[in-house]
């Protein structure tokens, strides 16, 4: 990349960060909340290092990855105050190198996944934030628990699991341009965290992943802490 072109990727970042972040803001304030409340994070699957730099140069330090070996390729060596999550579905034999560069896995969907984090965890001394993937759309193509009694089920024994701590919930809006049916799947997940709140008071639930480039600001005005973004961070993916 030149320096032309990099510095004109810069700019455009930047200049989608603030926008994004500004969208944030009136999306809380309608709501009545804080918009520090709500943490944004640069969805960076199949961009280039140049475009984290320059989302990492426009203030954000929350990044996300769908795919593991993505995630070591770009963010082992990279800053070492930036926050990256694994978002994408996990599977059993790319557990020990998610554990080896994430902060946070996001998508725990099964305590089977869960287990295995905690092992490869306490094998390396460390701990691992998680979330528990809810699928609210009923969408057979999406990951997720599927019912509420399957994810307590899980969750009596996750909760109990050395070297992982539970911080709350996240989920993958349906796939449509209907704005009710992404509000009752948001609004959904805020109502499955406040009864799970009441059910489990020692488990800290204060995360509320959901929303992307489509429909953050519904995310927002339902109450999400992290909003995922890629497209409106960096444009439309690249063809393959």
């Amino acid at each position: 990349m030149s320096g032309s072109e990099m510095e004109a990727t810069y700019r455009s970042v930047r200049e989608n960060v603030e926008s994004v972040r500004a969208r944030i803001d009136a999306a809380a304030n309608r709501a009545g909340r804080r918009p520090e409340s709500v943490r944004l994070m640069a969805v960076t699957k199949t961009r280039s290092l140049p475009q984290i730099e320059a989302a990492y140069a426009a203030g954000v330090r929350l990044f996300g990855e769908n795919l593991v070996r993505d995630a070591g390729e770009k963010y082992r060596s990279f800053r070492s105050d930036a926050e990256l999550h694994l978002i994408g579905h996990l599977q059993r034999n790319k557990v020990r190198a998610a554990c080896d560069v994430a902060a946070c896995v996001e998508s725990v969907d099964k305590l089977a996944t869960a287990e295995a984090i905690a092992a490869r965890c306490r094998e390396a001394g460390r701990a691992m934030d998680v979330l528990l993937e809810v699928n609210t759309s009923g969408e057979a193509t999406k990951s997720g628990f599927a019912s509420r009694d399957g994810l307590v089920r899980d969750l009596e024994a996750i909760r109990f699991l050395p070297s992982v701590t539970v911080r709350g919930l996240m989920t993958v809006g349906p796939l449509t341009d209907d704005e009710r049916s992404v509000r009752r799947a948001f609004r959904s997940l805020w109502q499955l965290r406040e009864e799970l709140r009441a059910g489990f008071p020692g488990v800290d639930w204060s995360e509320l992943s959901m929303g992307m480039s489509g429909d953050f600001e519904i995310a927002v005005e339902e109450g999400a802490t992290i909003v995922r973004i890629g497209a409106a961070l960096f444009g439309a993916r690249p063809t393959p």
